[in-house]
């Protein structure tokens, strides 16, 4: 997703720049699918035993052949809403600086998210906006839907861990997941939820692509962590 995300910025901004885009395209398209190969290989290597990568890749592609174990619905809403997010960050926020809707989205996600106030404040000092606030605010706001809409079936999620672990044993324990999961989620909190590191940043990284993610995406992968995190720490222990 992080690669599908920063290669559509980067397409964008070459075309934007009035760059030939079809050597762009080849050039992002090479890019984003060596990056997401390189993802696929520490999934595949990362703690799977026996066949349970080929399997969960059967299941998707071909389900009448593997049963499919993990509920698919979180990760489709999670998709549309990172989708959502870089419409919202590319076409809809340059284009509405102020109004009604621009500030109430603002003004209530300024006082419910520190991060979202520090990269606000950043954003003031660097004196860089271009629809960046609304941008981060309603990056926030989906963060907090998906977060809501995830947390109301952990339960099922956690029991669909369950199985899909006895099912395709992994070299990592569960309880192992958990406190991985839990430690990233610990410093998302840190660095994005409270924001202490935001005013840290130079200028120049609210700019380019690193900017974009921060901004955009960011919010909404640190609200996926908590919820995986939440749902593994659940499948740890006892169904009852």
């Amino acid at each position: 997703m992080i690669c599908l995300f920063a290669g559509a910025h980067a397409l964008r901004t070459a075309v934007l720049n009035g760059t030939d885009p079809w050597p762009v395209v080849f050039q992002v398209l090479a890019a984003v699918l060596l990056f997401a190969a390189m993802g696929l290989l520490f999934v595949g290597g990362y703690g799977v035993s026996r066949d349970a990568f080929h399997a969960r890749a059967t299941a998707i592609f071909k389900p009448g052949v593997t049963p499919r174990t993990m509920p698919m619905f979180n990760d489709i809403v999670f998709l549309v809403f990172a989708a959502l997010s870089f419409v919202i960050q590319v076409w809809y926020a340059p284009r509405h600086l102020s109004g009604s809707i621009t500030d109430a989205v603002e003004n209530a996600l300024y006082f419910a998210i520190p991060g979202n106030a520090m990269v606000i404040a950043r954003l003031d000092t660097c004196a860089v906006d271009g629809g960046r606030v609304l941008a981060s605010s309603a990056a926030w706001l989906l963060a907090l839907v998906f977060a809501a809409s995830a947390v109301s079936r952990l339960k099922q999620t956690a029991n669909a861990m369950r199985v899909d672990r006895m099912l395709h044993p992994q070299s990592l324990s569960p309880t192992g997941l958990a406190a991985v999961l839990g430690i990233v989620a610990v410093v998302g909190i840190q660095c994005l939820f409270v924001g202490s590191p935001i005013m840290l940043l130079p200028c120049s990284a609210f700019i380019g692509l690193p900017g974009v993610l921060l901004i955009g995406l960011a919010p909404l992968m640190f609200a996926y962590v908590v919820y995986a995190a939440l749902a593994a720490l659940l499948a740890s222990g006892s169904e009852k």
